[in-house]
């Protein structure tokens, strides 16, 4: 597949369907997409399911696109933060889902879809009220003296990613802790769309540096 150049944001997101799980990276507001956010509040989208580490952050960004009514459901490992008053807000008034993840199983959860894993026995929220799951409590089993929760994938239908550069075959390469969630949802999602600052010739970018191949990009806007 060929990663596409869009010219704007608008065309990045187009098709985005109402009812989409849709991954979001950053970690806070450092490599969040928030171009591409704004963008799907323009394209008009609702009823998804957002997948995040935050919840959104002041009122821009994935708070923007909270406090228009376009998220039924947040997954999510920090829903309350000194500045997530848009979420806050919402889940006391019943008007948003929360599912709690911890950090370490919300990685993982992604990796396993991007990796074909059905499943996975993991001991993190083993005895708390994290591993009673939405319909009821999950499985367990004991390996070697210790007990594990049974987790499972999550897949997206669509990922939005922030990243450094591309090139124009959609080689993605990040900058710093921006880096974060982006390389793991760009494998759990069956479209992947990614902004970045500057898109360069192909042949620019050591692939020594890359992170992200093309092979999982779908959709390129530079911005």
């Amino acid at each position: 597949m060929i990663t596409a150049i869009c010219e704007t944001t608008a065309e990045a997101v187009a098709g985005i369907e109402d009812g989409s799980t849709v991954l979001i990276g950053g970690f806070g507001m450092a490599g969040m997409p928030v171009e591409l956010i704004d963008a799907l509040i323009v394209q008009g989208a609702t009823d998804l399911t957002v997948v995040s580490n935050n919840a959104g952050n002041g009122d821009a960004g994935l708070a923007a696109l909270l406090a228009m009514g376009r998220v039924r459901k947040v997954i999510c490992s920090f829903p309350r933060q000194s500045d997530s008053w848009v979420f806050d807000r919402l889940y006391r008034a019943g008007e948003v889902e929360l599912e709690l993840v911890p950090q370490g199983n919300l990685a993982e959860r992604m990796r396993a879809a991007g990796a074909g894993i059905g499943a996975f026995f993991c001991p993190t929220a083993v005895g708390t009220p994290l591993a009673a799951g939405p319909d009821g409590p999950k499985e367990t089993r004991e390996i070697d003296g210790r007990t594990y929760v049974l987790e499972y994938p999550i897949h997206g239908d669509v990922a939005l990613i922030g990243a450094h550069r591309a090139d124009r075959m959609g080689n993605l390469v990040y900058r710093k802790t921006a880096r974060n969630f982006g390389p793991v949802m760009a494998t759990a999602a069956a479209t992947v769309i990614a902004q970045v600052h500057e898109v360069v010739e192909v042949g620019e970018i050591d692939p020594e540096t890359v992170v992200t191949p093309s092979i999982y990009v779908d959709r390129v806007v530079a911005v």
